[in-house]
């Protein structure tokens, strides 16, 4: 008890402040209308101050929960995003082959599994193989109906074709508008360019001028894009040109592709073959 007495004694005074104080404050808050509204505006500003302090906090604590809604929902769009894309580039595809539905062309559609373009014998795999129709020779397109390559091998479920992007690859293609045709084949230097080789000296190509398919060849359609004149130079004979071309087909990005079948084919084959025995046999 006497601790008890000593406490309050040293203390009372601190007490006996804060209930002047107390008292003054509510004398003061009850003397005016003007008066009571200043308390009242002070007060709620420091309620309103310490309740936003309080909401940012469990804000903080909520945006693990927000963020995983917000990823939630970035997925979701990138989902429909791609459904978007796909519908669209189908659709680009379907119409590409509904102009050569009627032609000797049999035309299919497939998905690149692998591909490569820094090498000097770049190959690309697609989803596609025997059992779907795939043989070899068959020419690839791009969606945009660009010159890609042509199928070298099949197995049941898969197929393996030569691009532009390989040292080996040989195509004819013509300037666009014009008789004047050449060889087209990749050095083996920038993924994004080829050149057409034994070009006329009279052909006098234009930058930018469209370089197309021929026709000569019994697997790639007439009037395909190859790609356009970037440089042109002349050999040291002044007999012909060599052309660079800018690729129409963007090899980086390659996702489907296009199969075409020339159902004349075989049968052009197997005359060409028969011509070749008997100018043997005559020869014999």
């Amino acid at each position: 008890m006497h601790k008890l007495i000593e406490f309050i004694r040293s203390i009372y005074l601190v007490v006996l402040f804060v209930v002047l104080e107390a008292l003054a404050i509510g004398y003061y808050a009850r003397s005016t209308y003007f008066t009571q509204a200043r308390l009242l505006a002070r007060s709620n500003a420091a309620a309103g101050s310490v309740h936003e302090f309080s909401a940012g906090v469990r804000r903080y604590f909520r945006l693990e929960a927000e963020n995983r809604i917000l990823l939630d929902r970035v997925a979701l769009l990138e989902e429909r995003l791609a459904q978007y894309d796909e519908a669209a580039n189908i659709d680009r595809l379907k119409r590409y082959m509904l102009d050569l539905g009627g032609s000797k062309f049999r035309v299919m559609t497939a998905t690149v599994v692998s591909n490569t373009i820094n090498r000097a014998q770049n190959f690309v795999t697609i989803n596609r193989g025997l059992r779907d129709g795939v043989t070899p020779d068959m020419a690839l397109l791009a969606p945009g109906g660009s010159m890609l390559g042509y199928i070298v091998d099949c197995t049941d479920r898969y197929s393996v074709a030569i691009p532009l992007l390989n040292t080996s690859f040989r195509a004819s293609g013509k300037l666009e508008g014009t008789d004047y045709f050449g060889s087209v084949y990749w050095d083996g230097v920038d993924p994004h360019s080829v050149l057409l080789g034994e070009l006329s000296k009279y052909a006098e190509p234009k930058i930018g001028q469209r370089v197309i398919t021929t026709g000569f060849s019994q697997f790639f359609p007439e009037n395909v894009l190859i790609g356009w004149v970037e440089s042109a130079s002349m050999n040291e004979n002044r007999t012909a040109y060599t052309v660079r071309l800018k690729l129409a087909t963007d090899f980086a990005r390659l996702t489907d592709i296009i199969l075409i079948e020339n159902r004349d084919a075989c049968e052009v084959l197997d005359l060409q073959a028969r011509q070749e025995d008997d100018e043997r046999f005559r020869h014999q």
